[in-house]
């Protein structure tokens, strides 16, 4: 199916797998938990949901080859390498592959042996998504994760030795940082473990308690205590300086990255480029686009059926609005491209407004503001990355008509 006249294709697409062992207590994503043993190679629900997601894959729109690749959940390693090969080899036939591709696959370290890594890399996965989240057993067993700290700590080994051999261009580890009744003294802890393991990328979340979790039911009931935010922006700021003492560039709000190292597929996101998803939950953003497909299975292979290969009934070609460039703008350490949303004719407003609208936080030092570019200035910006914003995006709302509104390009 092709894209209508003017759109410009993608070169990024983002395959969601949604099973787990188990939902862990503060994951709102759509995920299927199938049980502590399930295995995609003895899984019917695995093999039903490869059936429906192949289609969708086949009837999407035509493309130039693809730069990046990532394969997210859910917990993508319960596929076996056989399905994982059936998913690529259909993803090279639709699309193909651009020379130096990258192809992320998250994993989670009780999911696999070196025997099965091996037998992944070799189909073409040159990068390994790691979710890690602790090295305190006590602590994933607070968070519902099912490896302990062992695993963890060997699955990075192998990570790590298959990069030495060249077998494996890159990987990034994931830990959430402001958890439950966390102490200082315990979150650097694990950012000495994590930096032991010398991972290459490291993604370090905030927690956030989302509606429907199990950590939410438990902040009703007045069980969950959380550092408070003066806390939370202490432990990024020491998180900042540890890691940028290591060597490790803070290259967008929650990823640190040692040079050459950071995930070019997230940086698709950031940058208000387009891409492709498929898969129950996933959201494709082309052009002008946003489309998220069901949540559900039985949801999403209905839509499959009746919509494979739909990507929105808006305008062909163009940029999103203003308002999302800057939102995932701002989360990158170079900011927002002022001087580029003016010759494109996505930004009408004069500088001295951004200067009226942000004089506290430019006077503060954690926004900067220059003739060409905003960015907020690591680490305090990025800690107070949604307070700026939400000045900004309601002081658009107040400006009416003189607010950009995302001009459409043809």
């Amino acid at each position: 199916m092709p894209l209508p006249a003017g759109r410009r294709p993608p070169r990024s697409l983002y395959l969601h797998i949604p099973f787990c062992h188990r939902r862990c207590f503060y994951c709102d994503f759509p995920v299927v938990p199938l049980g502590d043993q399930a295995d995609g190679s003895r899984s019917q629900s695995i093999a039903d949901y490869l059936h429906w997601l192949l289609r969708d894959l086949a009837a999407a729109p035509a493309g130039p080859p693809l730069s990046t690749v990532y394969i997210g959940g859910g917990t993508p390693s319960m596929l076996s390498p056989d399905q994982l090969a059936q998913l690529l080899a259909a993803v090279r036939r639709h699309w193909g592959l651009a020379p130096g591709a990258e192809l992320t696959l998250e994993m989670d370290p009780a999911s696999f042996d070196r025997q099965r890594l091996e037998a992944v890399l070799a189909l073409g996965i040159n990068r390994v998504s790691l979710g890690g989240q602790s090295f305190d057993n006590g602590v994933l067993e607070q968070l519902g994760r099912r490896h302990r700290a062992n695993q963890l700590r060997e699955a990075c080994s192998w990570l790590r030795q298959a990069q030495q051999q060249a077998l494996l261009q890159s990987w990034s580890l994931d830990l959430i940082v402001n958890l439950p009744q966390q102490s200082f003294e315990a979150w650097d802890w694990e950012l000495s473990q994590a930096l032991a393991q010398a991972p290459p990328h490291l993604s370090i979340y905030d927690l956030i308690v989302e509606p429907g979790t199990v950590f939410a039911w438990r902040q009703g009931r007045g069980e969950l205590l959380l550092p408070d935010d003066d806390q939370a922006a202490d432990r990024l700021q020491h998180t900042h300086q540890r890691l940028q003492a290591a060597g490790y560039g803070h290259y967008e709000v929650s990823s640190w990255a040692l040079p050459g190292q950071a995930s070019r597929h997230n940086r698709v996101y950031w940058s208000g480029a387009s891409w492709w998803a498929l898969g129950l939950g996933a959201t494709s953003g082309v052009g002008t686009e946003r489309l998220a497909r069901p949540r559900t299975r039985d949801a999403y292979s209905e839509w499959v059926q009746a919509h494979a290969g739909r990507q929105g009934d808006g305008p062909a070609a163009g940029w999103p609005p203003v308002e999302d460039l800057l939102l995932v703008g701002l989360r990158r350490r170079e900011g927002v491209d002022l001087a580029w949303l003016q010759q494109t004719g996505l930004w009408g407003l004069e500088r001295a407004w951004l200067e009226r609208v942000l004089a506290g936080w430019i006077e503060r030092g954690v926004v900067e503001l220059s003739a060409q570019r905003l960015r907020l200035v690591a680490p305090e910006g990025f800690s107070l990355s949604n307070a700026v914003l939400s000045d900004l995006l309601a002081a658009l709302e107040r400006s009416g008509p003189l607010a950009p509104t995302g001009a459409r390009l043809g």
